[in-house]
C-alpha cells in the first residue's frame, strides 16, 4: 500500500490471546488514525477445541483493550480466510466469521473486511491457486485479491 503509512506490527503464528497480551507494545504506543487486524486462524487451527464464540470472544477483549485508549479510531477486522491446508476447520472459520461481522455490526467505528469470499471458486471450493505450496500462505494472487478489498478502506 503505497499511498498510505502502514506500520506492521503482525508477527507470524500470533493468536488473539497473543495480540491481546501484547497490545500495550504493539497497538497502544502508536497513535495511529486507523487499526486493522487480522488474526483468528490460528486460533482454530491450534487449538481445535476453541469455538466460534471463544474466538468471538477473545475479539471483544481485545476491542476492549483498544477502545479503553482509542474510543474513535476505525478497528477494521479482516476476516479469517479460507487455507487448503486447514480445510477440516472451514466451517468452524465460517461461523465465526459470522459471529464477528455480526458483533462488529453493532459497534461503533468498526468494520469487518470479508476476505474470505473472495478467495474461494465459483463452486464455493477454495482457490487453491492463491496459495503457495504450503497450502496456508498466499501467493502474490492472493494478496492482490486481498489488496483490492484491503485498499479501499485504508484511511
Amino acid at each position: 500500500f503505497p499511498n498510505h503509512t502502514i506500520i506492521n506490527r503482525g508477527f507470524g503464528g500470533s493468536t488473539l490471546p497473543d495480540v491481546i497480551r501484547y497490545a500495550p507494545e504493539i497497538i497502544l504506543p502508536y497513535h495511529p488514525k486507523q487499526i486493522v487486524i487480522y488474526c483468528g486462524e490460528n486460533d482454530i487451527a491450534e487449538d481445535t477445541a476453541i469455538t466460534p464464540q471463544q474466538v468471538l470472544n477473545r475479539v471483544k477483549t481485545l476491542l476492549s483493550i483498544i477502545r479503553k485508549k482509542y474510543t474513535n479510531i476505525p478497528v477494521d477486522y479482516i476476516s479469517i480466510k479460507p487455507s487448503p491446508s486447514r480445510v477440516q476447520w472451514q466451517q468452524k472459520m465460517v461461523a465465526a466469521n459470522q459471529l464477528i461481522q455480526a458483533y462488529l455490526e453493532k459497534q461503533p467505528h468498526t468494520r469487518f473486511i470479508d476476505v474470505y469470499h473472495a478467495m474461494l471458486n465459483a463452486d464455493g471450493t477454495i482457490n487453491e491457486t492463491i496459495f503457495i505450496n504450503d497450502r496456508l500462505h498466499m501467493n502474490a494472487k492472493g494478496y492482490h485479491i486481498w489488496q483490492k478489498i484491503l485498499e479501499p478502506a485504508l484511511l
